[in-house]
């Protein structure tokens, strides 16, 4: 399987000549010997390299259907920008559900309906979203005013953090030093764990293995500090959403 950053170099920056600056990985052809004369045979040839692993395949894959694309996408999503966008995104999901293409079809066809869905789910989600301009007034017979919450912590949230951290640090202090010392280089002064195990004169896998033992030793001691949370009982902090509407009386 290729991984993931592969196939966000299937794509261009945005502009009109997206098709002809693809990155230099997929700008040449695939090499490969044709099974036939026909364009058909060459294009099944593609994707069965494609399936393989070729990202020279799977680029001059793309570039052929490209057009195609986008010219669905226009016609769906008004915005050229945006309806861009989507095919970029629906090449990148096309690139990872690859194996899915059972060849029962045309590749063209299959390539479509994934930048069909990526446009029908952008619409979609247009038409939830709302826009509300702060700058505006509100309505005066509803009586209601919006105001901003600050996305910074507050002083429960400060003083929490605070009796956490001191937690911490009393309860790793009380683990035996054997494995103290492993946690202290590896999870508190955030070493590699080549360089905690040259420190403590250890190879890496007992490092390793103290470390785990370390960290066993410490949920168990934490234990006893959780509630109906667990272990998020210690590190639960409340989520305020970004706006609220506060009536005013």
């Amino acid at each position: 399987m290729l991984q993931r950053a592969t196939a966000d170099q299937l794509l261009a920056p945005r502009g009109t000549d997206q098709i002809d600056t693809l990155p230099e990985s997929f700008t040449g052809r695939a090499t490969f010997e044709s099974s036939g004369n026909t364009e058909q045979d060459r294009e099944r040839r593609l994707i069965d390299l494609a399936r393989g692993g070729d990202a020279n395949a799977f680029g001059e894959l793309i570039k052929r259907h490209y057009p195609m694309c986008i010219k669905r996408a226009c016609s769906l999503i008004r915005n050229p920008m945006d309806a861009e966008d989507e095919v970029q995104n629906a090449c990148c999901k096309a690139f990872e559900r690859l194996g899915q293409f059972r060849g029962e079809g045309v590749f063209s066809a299959w390539l479509s309906r994934i930048v069909e869905n990526q446009c029908l789910m952008r619409l979609r989600e247009d038409r939830r979203a709302h826009f509300l301009y702060l700058d505006e007034s509100t309505d005066a017979e509803t009586n209601v005013r919006v105001e901003l919450i600050a996305q910074i912590p507050g002083p429960e949230e400060e003083l929490g953090d605070r009796e956490f951290e001191n937690l911490l640090h009393r309860e790793i202090s009380r683990i035996p030093p054997l494995l103290r010392n492993v946690m202290v280089l590896s999870d508190v002064q955030k070493l590699p764990m080549p360089d905690v195990a040259a420190r403590l004169g250890l190879s890496v896998p007992a490092a390793k293995s103290r470390l785990g033992r370390a960290r066993v030793e410490l949920r168990a001691r934490l234990k006893k500090y959780c509630g109906r949370r667990g272990y998020g009982t210690l590190t639960y902090k409340p989520k305020y959403a970004r706006l609220a509407y506060t009536r005013v009386t």
